[in-house]
């Protein structure tokens, strides 16, 4: 029996003040990388939610998503075994809200930057992935979409016993 394949769901907030980019940089396995405020999507979430609470979870801002800046697929292999990890990262546009500075960030994240579009463009060989330019070209491109275009069916964030019942 062949194992089957699964991306990673993650969500991406592009966040932009003034002309500067909000990056997180972050302790990888490939030393100190530069990400756009990202991660994981949970069970029970939607992809909205998921990428408030990464935000504030990384860079102590709330964040509120508007419109969806783009889907994007990205491959690679890590480690010494090569282990062959695809993304299924959901990008968002949107407002930047009330910031805690005393919030404790995730672990492995150092700090947070503000970075203008030619300073991401400059940083690019210490991007954690090549979607973290990506998402910004996008938007500074006003690339966007209604967040209409996702449907969450009710199924996804029922309670767990609802869902078990």
């Amino acid at each position: 029996m062949t194992q089957r394949w699964k991306p990673n769901a993650t969500v991406a907030a592009i966040i932009e003040r003034e002309g500067r980019y909000l990056l997180v940089e972050e302790q990888t396995a490939q030393g100190l990388k530069l990400n756009n405020p990202a991660g994981h999507l949970e069970p029970g979430e939607s992809p909205m939610a998921a990428c408030s609470r990464e935000a504030l979870e990384e860079t102590g801002h709330e964040f509120m998503p508007h419109a969806l800046v783009g889907i994007y697929l990205a491959r690679e292999r890590r480690g010494d075994a090569g282990e062959d990890v695809t993304y299924l990262r959901f990008a968002f546009r949107g407002a930047l809200g009330r910031h805690d500075p005393g919030r404790a960030l995730d672990a492995g994240i150092v700090r947070t930057v503000w970075l203008t579009a030619q300073e991401v463009r400059d940083s690019v060989a210490r991007h954690r992935s090549p979607l973290v330019l990506r998402c910004v070209e996008d938007h500074l491109a006003g690339v966007s979409h209604p967040l209409t275009l996702l449907h969450v069916d009710a199924s996804v964030t029922a309670k767990a016993a609802d869902r078990l019942g």
